[in-house]
């Protein structure tokens, strides 16, 4: 694995990248040879693929927290800090989903989806700030969903990724003066372990509803990923790049 010729391996920072569309970012950027710091609250499946990625020659710092902890959330970045000196780039990736009708949705359901995928966000965009700041770069990718749209089923999780949205267009006319980039990218119907544990029914059902006839892949997220933090970007910020095969377009009847 190797860097850019004309540059140094950057350091990033990727949270909930233990599996699916978090993993496959992990790997994207340790195809492109950059240094790692991957986070996931699931401490036993995060350490098995920083193992397998330090296997493949990537520099690779697994942290397990809880982003949703803004005093562990600045532990960590201190830790990133003191391991590669600094952080070039910032994927909040890191969600959860607690579908429910707006009539049977707990006040629990409610708060989870709101503090993982919308506060967690924040903490680390706030952490992640002062070292980006100093050193006048910096690009963070917030993976939202075409669900910020809006979803039946989900009035959660849809405002927990509309409200990441908005930050994303908020923080971008904040960092910019810093040559700080913030973007988003809203995957679709992914080929991922949660929608294959869904009944066969239901995600054919899916299926159906999407323009191409298919799901997409965690790498095609990941390649999206991988454009908004690269220089190739450079003039391109507050963002939302939809990959999900037209779906936001407008739906399908079935």
């Amino acid at each position: 694995m190797t860097a850019a010729a004309d540059r140094a391996p950057r350091v990033v920072l990727i949270t909930g990248a233990g599996q699916g569309i978090g993993a496959a970012i992990a790997r994207r950027f340790a195809a492109d040879g950059e240094r790692l710091a991957l986070v996931d609250v699931n401490a036993e499946q995060l350490q098995g693929f920083a193992a397998e990625l330090e296997a493949a020659g990537c520099d690779v710092l697994p942290v397990c927290a809880d982003i949703t902890d803004k005093a562990r959330v600045g532990q960590l970045m201190a830790e990133v800090v003191d391991r590669f000196g600094r952080l070039d780039v910032l994927v909040n990736n890191a969600g959860i989903i607690r579908d429910g009708f707006i009539s049977k949705l707990s006040e629990e359901d409610w708060d989870q989806v709101l503090d993982v995928n919308l506060k967690g966000a924040f903490l680390c965009c706030q952490a992640a700030f002062p070292t980006m700041k100093a050193r006048q770069y910096g690009k963070i990718v917030n993976i939202v969903s075409r669900a910020w749209l809006g979803n039946i089923g989900q009035a959660n999780y849809s405002a927990s990724k509309g409200g990441l949205v908005s930050l994303t267009r908020t923080l971008a006319l904040e960092f910019a003066r810093f040559q700080i980039n913030v973007n988003a990218v809203a995957p679709g119907l992914i080929d991922t372990p949660m929608t294959r544990g869904m009944p066969e029914e239901a995600r054919q059902r899916l299926i159906r509803m999407q323009p191409t006839g298919r799901m997409g892949k965690v790498e095609n997220v990941a390649a999206a990923v991988a454009f908004l933090a690269s220089d190739d970007a450079e003039f391109i910020t507050g963002q939302v790049l939809h990959v999900d095969g037209g779906k936001s377009c407008g739906l399908l009847s079935l």
